[in-house]
């Protein structure tokens, strides 16, 4: 049957299809306009757990998730399917997180000088191995966009969407990152790990054509990542929680900070979407949440005002969801987050 058939045949008002594709649409992912990648990987988390089964609790979640929406009434129409979950990359993080966990405990007991020979060695191969993790992010990435995709990803943890990027750089000779988070995620090589989930930006500032990075949200950070924001003079802009919310409360609106914020943004924009950046009641089993943070409509609104700016949304990753276990809480708010954010995306174009 081809698409125009199941779209004809499709009743977007009944119960999804516990058999079909992401949002239980009936579409293959060759005939998707929209492609999730699923990376299931969080090797280098070092508090909480459980993002690397964020793609699958969200795939799974989002057969609850009603497919008209306001905004984009047409959306479910483009054709959006998520990618085959990668299951030797769910098996690989599971056993570097285990080598990783002793070299993060390593690092706050201390230990014996062969126990630190043995930690130094792992740490050199969880390395490299994030580094295959990246080359196979960047390669599939690659492969979508070259076919004429629209692609999003969804990790796992914030890690893994820099293959992304490199495929991105490969292809725009400009453009900005729009990060919503909690935390800068610039530190150097935090914990020993190159790749660490909370180095993605510091990492990111290394590939050339991203020519902004601007940080909504943010609440947690420490001076080396500071002195970094310095660094890069302008280069990165950051709007912390409290500073936004200090304005509201003396009278500025939502609407002047999501344009102010937009501003500062060049024509092609990547959207990289940590849930922590949201109020942890939002997302209470996500790996560092943190106090404060943005309402779920307040995130809507930025990213809807973003698509309608004129900017060219050319990508995003949605990170950092893990799973209760007890509930599908988290998975749930994933879920809509990312159907608003293939919303945007789409609407962009």
């Amino acid at each position: 049957m081809s698409k125009a058939s199941k779209i004809k045949s499709f009743d977007p008002n009944s119960p999804a299809n516990a058999n079909a594709q992401l949002y239980g649409l009936p579409f293959t992912v060759g005939e998707a306009e929209i492609v999730i990648i699923p990376v299931p990987w969080e090797v280098t988390t070092s508090y909480g757990g459980g993002t690397s089964r964020g793609p699958e609790a969200i795939f799974d979640a989002s057969f609850q998730v009603d497919l008209f929406h306001p905004e984009f009434p047409e959306l479910w129409k483009r054709g959006i399917a998520m990618d085959e979950m990668p299951k030797p990359l769910l098996a690989q993080s599971n056993a570097l997180k285990k080598e990783a966990g002793r070299i993060i405990d390593l690092l706050s007991a201390g230990g014996t000088k062969k126990q630190k020979d043995k930690a130094a060695k792992a740490l050199k191969h969880i390395n490299r191995e994030c580094e295959v993790m990246n080359e196979w992010v960047e390669e599939r990435t690659a492969e979508l966009l070259d076919t004429g995709k629209i692609v999003g990803l969804l990790g796992g943890d914030h890690s893994t969407p820099m293959g992304f990027y490199r495929a991105l750089a490969e292809r725009f000779k400009s453009f900005g990152i729009l990060h919503i988070d909690a935390h800068m995620d610039l530190r150097q090589a935090y914990e020993g790990f190159t790749y660490s989930h909370a180095s993605i930006m510091y990492n990111a500032l290394a590939l050339k054509p991203i020519q902004k990075i601007v940080q909504v949200g943010i609440r947690d950070y420490c001076a080396q990542e500071n002195d970094v924001v310095k660094k890069e003079k302008g280069r990165v802009s950051v709007y912390r929680s409290a500073e936004l919310r200090r304005q509201q409360f003396e009278g500025s609106t939502w609407k002047k900070q999501c344009d102010r914020i937009i501003e500062e943004l060049p024509h092609n924009v990547h959207i990289s979407f940590d849930i922590d950046g949201l109020d942890p009641t939002l997302c209470p089993h996500t790996g560092t949440p943190v106090p404060g943070g943005l309402a779920f409509e307040e995130a809507t609104y930025l990213l809807s005002r973003l698509a309608q700016s004129g900017k060219r949304i050319i990508g995003f990753d949605l990170v950092e969801v893990s799973p209760g276990p007890k509930d599908e809480w988290d998975a749930n708010v994933g879920a809509r987050m990312l159907w608003h954010l293939c919303g945007v995306l789409a609407g962009a174009r």
